[in-house]
């Protein structure tokens, strides 16, 4: 089995692979929330890849609410399925670009780095916290 997770940010969409073991950063994709655009360049990756699941994090507030964010991810989700027939599941990603900003700053990436990179270590964050979990509910 084949997954991706992604990582929708305000302007980029950070993007991890995983055959169900270890999840790793693939690619970030800039955007000024042309979330058609996103979908389309998903849809190639999803097929380029042969990939079976797609793991979305969701950004819900920290009170468990659901904010502005949370409702165009939710947007961006319905699109995906639409046009790549696979189930999308939320992940939840709250504190996942803090635990990557500091990954990135303990790694000694420098600020303009930092902003690159974390939607990238994000997805994989949000991809291995639901591998790890799938596969602890298997036991």
């Amino acid at each position: 089995m084949r997954y991706i997770g992604l990582d929708l940010g305000t302007k980029t969409l950070g993007i991890s692979i995983s055959n169900g073991i270890i999840a790793t950063n693939y690619m970030t994709l800039r955007h000024n929330e042309d979330y058609d655009y996103l979908v389309d360049e998903v849809t190639k990756l999803v097929k380029e890849e042969h990939i079976n699941k797609i793991i979305l994090g969701f950004p819900k507030n920290m009170n468990n609410t659901i904010g502005e964010r949370a409702s165009l991810t939710l947007e961006f989700k319905n699109k995906l399925e639409e046009k790549t027939h696979l189930e999308v599941i939320m992940e939840d990603e709250r504190l996942t670009s803090v635990v990557a900003n500091n990954a990135l700053i303990n790694a000694d990436t420098r600020r303009k780095k930092r902003k690159e990179k974390v939607d990238g270590v994000a997805s994989v964050i949000i991809l291995q916290s639901y591998l790890d979990r799938r596969k602890e509910n298997e036991k």
